[in-house]
């Protein structure tokens, strides 16, 4: 058992670099604009000490509420006992990625609103028109499928080539 209960304790699989992503940071992580209102995941990176987040944070999800020259002001919600606390803390820019979690949202924005302007050109035209669902249904399950036999005269029979030194 550890006995060492310092900062960074037990963080020596949280903090490590990816597989071959060892080395010079790429430039792009100092390069990205981030905005008050987006989303980052907090992702700890080892080469990088200062302006790293406690290791309860790694992998968290959280909002941009500040922006300063070299790290960026998130707001992540961490649960205390049984209520929800929204705590703010600042992390280095090489500690924070920009988050996935609204990409599905946005395509479905993108989606509704081409529908929405079909439908639109279409009214105009004086065509009828039925105005489809637009709220979202759990996975379905998979129809129902007939998998046919293959006949007696057509089996295949495999066997392994016979094995010739090359000298």
């Amino acid at each position: 058992m550890p006995h060492s209960f310092g900062y960074r304790a037990r963080t020596r699989s949280l903090f490590k670099r990816e597989f071959r992503r060892h080395g010079v940071i790429p430039l792009t992580t100092y390069l990205r604009n981030y905005k008050l209102g987006d989303y980052v995941d907090i992702k700890g990176n080892g080469a990088v000490h200062k302006g790293m987040p406690f290791k309860y944070y790694h992998g968290k999800t959280g909002r941009v509420w500040n922006v300063t020259r070299r790290a960026v002001g998130v707001e992540v919600n961490k649960i205390v006992g049984n209520r929800m606390l929204k705590k703010r803390i600042h992390v280095r820019v090489e500690h924070v990625v920009p988050s996935r979690c609204r990409e599905d949202f946005h395509k479905r924005v993108k989606e509704r609103e081409a529908i929405r302007k079909d439908i639109a050109e279409r009214k105009k035209k004086g065509e009828k028109v039925e105005v489809p669902r637009f709220k979202r249904l759990p996975v379905q399950p998979k129809p129902a499928l007939l998998v046919k036999r293959k006949q007696m005269g057509e089996m295949e029979t495999l066997s392994p080539l016979k094995y010739v030194p090359v000298y």
